[in-house]
């Protein structure tokens, strides 16, 4: 493979596709260990997707000729610190996207950090004899729904896109 930096990004876009669709694949099966493929499938999905992020990060740092070219995260190149440094508007971009936890970049950095977080077992009332059988319910902690395929599919595409829209404004004429 050729040693651009593009080639990366392409790849990790491309090999994302490939998780999901095995994703799709063990949705759609009967086998016993269903669940673990899909939960092998959601988190690779989810580690192809920020590498691709990574991988657009260091084709931005690397055509600008930043000091951050090689940077190991992307959230070392998604802070206001490197923008106020050298404004650039691809990494404004990117920076804004981040900010904002509604967005799908926050989301998929969010779930990308959430693969590193240790699990918290839930914490369960003592039993007390002397209380009734029912017990109250703390609505304080919403359930953690797992990222649908779908969900992943759509940070993909949208990964995608902005890949595609960023190289028309990096290339040379």
């Amino acid at each position: 493979m050729a040693q651009e930096l593009y080639t990366r990004t392409n790849q990790k876009i491309y090999f994302a596709g490939l998780a999901l669709e095995a994703m799709g694949k063990a949705q759609d099966s009967r086998a016993m260990n269903a669940q673990a493929l899909i939960q092998a499938e959601r988190e690779s999905a989810l580690f192809h997707l920020y590498g691709a992020l990574l991988g657009l990060c260091h084709e931005i740092a690397g055509f600008y000729r930043l000091p951050q070219a090689g940077a190991q995260r992307a959230e070392l190149l998604l802070t206001r610190e490197v923008l106020e440094a050298v404004a650039i508007p691809e990494i404004a971009e990117l920076v804004e996207l981040a900010e904002q936890r509604e967005t799908w970049l926050a989301q998929l950095l969010s779930a990308y950090a959430d693969l590193f977080r240790p699990p918290v077992a839930k914490k369960a009332a003592k039993a007390d004899v002397t209380q009734p059988l029912i017990q109250a319910v703390s609505l304080d902690e919403p359930e953690v729904v797992a990222l649908s395929r779908e969900e992943l599919e759509g940070w993909r595409q949208n990964l995608k896109a902005l890949t595609v829209r960023f190289r028309e404004g990096l290339s040379e004429c």
